[in-house]
Parts: C-alpha cells; structure tokens; sequence
C-alpha cells in the first residue's frame, strides 16, 4: 500500500451490492499486513489516556463529550507520516480503534457516576473504574457476535456516518493525491468555520424562527419554535447519512416540535403536569417550548427508542438465534477445526472465548455487586447483574443501529429508561433511599457504559470491513484500551469533584448526571416514572413499525432536539441533489463520492477544532463577542451557513467520472 499514492475505497463501498457481488477491502484479504506493532499500541494507548482525561475534563466542566475517533484518527496519520512509516494503514486502524475508548467509556461513566455526588453520596475509585471496566468489556463482548451481521452483510444499508468520515481521514490520509486535498480543504474549511462560531461567536451556533418578531410570538403564545444548528459537521453528518434517514428523523422532530409540544400547551397549557412528582409548580403555559421537550415531550422519544429496540430486536431474533447458535456449535468443534476456512479480515475471537468472556465478566460483577458495598446482601446482586446482563445485550443491538444510521448513540435515552427499571426492582427487593440510589447509579453505570462502547465499537469494525484489517486483532486490543480508559476516567473524575465538586455555584455543569440524578431521586423515595409518555412513544413506534417506517430513526428524531436535526435534512437533500443532476449514473456517483470527501472534511475539522474550542473554554480563555452576539449574531448566522452549502454543492458538482 506503501506505493500506492491514490488508493481510495473500492467503489462499492457504500452502496448496497448486486446479487453475486462481493465487497474487495482496501487491503487484501490475502495478504498480510502490519497491524498490532509496539508503535501501534503504544500510541493507540497514549491516545486512550489523553483523551480520555481531556474527555471527562471537558464533558464535565462544558457539558460537551467530543467524539475521540476522528481527532485520533487525524493524530494517527499526522505522527504516522512524519515518522516515515512504511504499511502505516493497517497499524493507523489499530491506533484510533484502541484510542476510540477512550471517548466511549468517558460518555458511559461521566453520564451516572458524577449523580452519586450530585445527590450528596459517596463513591470511591475502585467503585467507579470497576463499574466502567465492566461495562466496556460486556459490551465489546456482545457485540463481537453481531460484528459480521452489521458490518457485512447490512453492508451499504447503512449509512455509517461518523466510520465513513474517520475511513476518508485514514486512507486519504496514507494514499495523498487528489482525495486528500479535497479532504484537507474541506477540513480547513469545516474547522475554520466551526471554531469562528464556537470561539469567537461572529455568527451563532443555532439560528431560531424567534430571530423574527412572528416567530417568537408564535414561541411565546402557541410554544411553536423551529432550530437550526449552522455547524459544519452537523451539515456534513447530514450528507453522509442521505436523504431518506434524514427525513425520517426530522418527521420525529416535526411530530414533537411542531404537534406535540402546541398541542400540550392548548389542551394543558393552564395545568401544571408533575408525572413524576417531582414538585414541579409551573404550568405548561409558563414554560418555554425547550422545557416542555426536555420536561415531558423528550420521554416520548425515549420511550419510542425502548420501544422500536424492542421490536428491532423480535425482527432480528434471527441474527440472535444464529450468533447462540454459532456460539453452540463452537464448543463441540475441536480446536482450530474452522479456524483455516474463514479469511483473515472475517476473523473474530473465537466464539467460544466471547462465551467464556461475557461469564468471567457476569461473575465479576456479582463479586463487585456484592462484595463492593454496591447492594446489601447476594440476592440484590443477583437481581442487579441479571438487569445488566438482559439490558446491555438486548439493548447491544438498539446502539449498534442508532450509529449505523445517525452516528449519533441514543445511550442517554436508553441510561433513563434502565435506571427507572432498575429503581423499580431493588425498590421491590427492599434497597431504597441512599443506598438504593447509589447501588442504581453503579448498576446503570455499567449498562451505560456497555452500551457507549458497544455503538462506538461497531464504528471501528465498519472502518476495518472497509479498510481490510482482522477483526479479531481490534477487537483484543480493544479490551486492553477499556481497561486503560477506565481507570484513567476515574482517577479524573475523583480529581474534579475533590477540585471543584459538582454541586454548588462554581460546580462543573455535568448535564447529563444532572438529569439522571433528578430521575433516579423520586424513583428511590417513593415517586415514580412518566409512564404516560413512554406509553405513547411506544404506541407510536408500535404504528411506525405497522406503516414500514423506520421506527428507531423516527423516535432518535423525537428524542435528539430539532436544531441537531434539521441540518441532517439540509445535508441530505445536498446529498441527492449533486447525486441526481446527470442522466449518467457514474458522473452522479463520483459526484456524490467527492461530496462525501467534502463532507467528512466538514466533520473531520469540526470534530478537531471543537476540542481546541473546547480546551481553549476550559483553560478560561474568553474570546467570544458577546455583544455582538447577542445583537447580530443569530441574524448574521443564515448567510455563512449558505455560503457553506453553495460551496459544498458547487465543488460537488465539479467532480467528473
């Protein structure tokens, strides 16, 4: 590959295949090439600890978890090339998948842990690095059986959008050529732009339909609002995924913003609506439409996201049946008897191994259930390990497909859903109050956490299908940066709350623990779940399923607020504009390919330059415009977002076969 300086991804890489086609990796399947080299892993392990330090500092003090794959991923490249390195490809895969741990396992620890401080309780280290290693093992361990059903034989059903960009950065990235000036523009471009609006606030981030004087009227009296994020990566996201996912999500979007959010307003607008008692004391008039979607319409989209997983997984029962049964079979073959048969970028960890591995780990955490001062006594622990056993493997799937088509890990929704289940059942076993809330939040942990690796990991097997490297080699050292990550999150949590603590005037923000706390608090003191709203959301996922509607991308659509969505539909109307305009079907495919170039470029740079804006917030560093801001920003915001399209269409358009 060394010699080849225009290599590129075959071009079926992102379509869906011919009777009798077969998908040819970048790299041979044939041959053998550097994968897990001392280089690789050493740099694949300095980047699970700085960013996973730089994570938790940054999620918890900003509110923001940055996506670690494609900053990793540009890392690789840059210090790969520098340092002359020979078949750096396949050694680049094995860096950013060991570094992507990093930002998986921090999105399951900092979204529950940080609540057991938020609620005046107690956890100490080991507690914190066990419920997070656990987790991230499981999760790498029920997903190696669903690794070949969703990243091959789904293969260009869906999307991928965050593999596709991090694939574009690392082939474009060994190859050079034209592809990679495409990318390092577009980059320029997406970063630049990203980082103007994030740091320095010449143009704002969202811009609303209350910028006009109609349009907050309509906010104020009907509580009708529409968001538009102008972030080039969001636009790029939106590319990537096409137009008919994205229609399907902003449907979600329009049925809560536009439908239910007025609607609750006219018939309730005057009742204040406590479904989890809570104390809330304002009316549904009095709030804002964010606040009715946060407070009450959001839990319709988790219940819908509950429930289309459910039904996901009942279609699926046969992936299920056949992984089970594959797993049988194994254990009655001798050893290395299929092991010759299967090529080398279809290996996975045998089996059996995989089996082994989700027992020794269900045992370990029965052993810190019981023994860890987690529960009070073994059949607590019993109860706690099979709520994480039967979530975190029903559930494997739910955010292997919301990555597959959005990019985006619905964990947050499905986190709220499993410690409402899990209150609800150490509340009937006798484990409430203090100790219940601190045994719901570890327990979820490990849940949360399997879940965040588990969709994050299907990411960089899609990126190895593609590439053309072993499985089974990323998915070992993929235990290996869970292990590193997870102490590392610790340490810095146990850092942060000693330094600044995460309540009070001058706490860190911590959003997402925030709202797990004030879910977790009632359940385990009497109070109880908006059991309303979940059975809505799961009566619509019910009638989208009926109707042949993409029932998970629909409900991600209700649950994901509408500024993040409506850019998605902007992007992949750009994405079949530039693939339509020809009568010749391979002028319109290379059109779309370089508009996908452009488009990772977009989320390349964005991802990339957030970090910096991020850091740059953290270490105090107040360059934003304030007042300008305030004054113009939101009006200024629409013309640079399409200057932004008209480029991305026009150098789209350029592209010839």
């Amino acid at each position: 590959m060394e010699d080849n300086k225009n290599c590129a991804l075959p071009e079926n890489a992102h379509r869906e295949l011919k009777a009798g086609e077969e998908y040819k990796p970048l790299l041979p399947a044939e041959k053998s090439f550097p994968e897990v080299t001392p280089y690789s892993v050493v740099m694949g392990l300095l980047m699970v600890v700085l960013f996973s330090a730089a994570a938790a500092y940054l999620g918890l003090k900003v509110g923001q978890v940055f996506e670690a794959a494609i900053p990793i991923a540009i890392i690789a490249v840059g210090v790969t090339g520098a340092l002359g390195k020979k078949s750096g490809l396949a050694q680049n895969v094995i860096i950013q998948s060991i570094g992507a741990c990093s930002g998986a396992v921090v999105a399951g620890a900092i979204f529950t842990l940080p609540a057991i401080y938020i609620l005046g309780l107690d956890i100490n280290f080991m507690q914190m690095a066990l419920s997070s290693l656990l987790g991230g093992v499981l999760g790498i361990l029920f997903l190696i059986p669903f690794r070949k059903y969703f990243v091959k034989e789904m293969h260009g059903k869906y999307p991928f959008p965050e593999a596709t960009a991090t694939t574009q950065v690392l082939v474009n990235g060994e190859g050079g050529g034209q592809g990679a000036k495409t990318l390092l523009l577009s980059g320029l471009i997406g970063g630049l732009y990203d980082f103007i609006v994030a740091t320095f606030g010449a143009w704002s981030e969202t811009v609303t339909t209350t910028v006009m004087h109609w349009g907050q009227v309509l906010a104020d009296k009907a509580k009708l609002v529409l968001k538009l994020n102008t972030g080039a990566a969001v636009l790029g996201l939106g590319y990537i995924i096409g137009l008919k996912y994205a229609l399907v999500i902003c449907c979600g979007s329009f049925l809560v913003w536009l439908v239910i959010i007025p609607l609750m307003n006219l018939i309730w607008g005057g009742n204040v609506i406590d479904l989890m008692h809570t104390g809330v004391v304002q009316t549904i008039s009095q709030m804002s439409a964010d606040q009715i979607f946060k407070d009450y319409a959001r839990h319709i989209g988790i219940g819908g996201i509950a429930t289309a997983g459910i039904i996901g997984i009942i279609k699926s029962s046969g992936v299920i049946k056949s992984a089970l049964g594959l797993a049988v079979a194994e254990f009655k073959k001798k050893p290395g008897a299929a092991a010759m048969s299967v090529e080398r970028t279809q290996k996975d960890i045998a089996m059996k191994s995989v089996v082994f591995g989700i027992i020794l780990t269900l045992l370990a955490a029965f052993a810190f259930f019981a023994l860890g001062g987690v529960v009070n006594n073994v059949w607590q622990a019993l109860i706690g390990v099979l709520i994480v056993a039967l979530i975190s493997f029903l559930f494997t799937t739910v955010a292997a497909n919301a990555i597959a088509i959005v990019g985006s890990n619905p964990v947050s929704g499905m986190t709220i859903m499993t410690l409402i289940i899990t209150a609800l059942v150490l509340v009937a076993v006798g484990l409430n109050g203090n100790a219940g809330m601190v045994a719901a939040m570890l327990i979820g942990g490990v849940v949360c956490t399997a879940l965040s690796v588990a969709g994050a990991f299907i990411t960089d097997l899609k990126i190895g299908y593609w590439i053309g490297t072993t499985p089974a080699k990323q998915e070992s050292w993929k235990f290996v940066g869970v292990l590193v990550s997870a102490f590392t999150v610790a340490g810095v949590m146990l850092v942060l709350n000693k330094t600044y603590g995460f309540v009070g005037e001058s706490a860190l923000v911590a959003p997402q623990a925030n709202a797990m706390a004030a879910v977790i608090q009632p359940m385990m003191n009497g109070g109880s779940a908006p059991w309303l709203l979940y059975g809505i959301g799961a009566l619509i996922a019910i009638l989208l399923t009926v109707f042949k509607v993409p029932a998970l991308a629909f409900c991600l659509g209700m649950f994901i607020p509408i500024d993040l969505n409506l850019p998605l539909l902007v992007g992949g109307a750009i994405s079949w504009f530039v693939s339509s305009r020809s009568k010749d079907q391979a002028l319109n495919a290379a059109r779309q390919e370089k508009g996908t170039l452009i488009a990772s470029g977009f989320i390349a740079g964005g991802a990339l330059m957030g970090v910096v804006s991020a850091i740059l917030r953290f270490a105090n560093v107040d360059w934003f415009l304030y007042e300008w801001n305030a004054n113009y920003g939101e009006a200024l915001a629409i013309i640079p977002f399409i200057c932004l399209i008209v480029y991305m269409v026009v150098a789209s358009l350029k592209k010839d076969k």
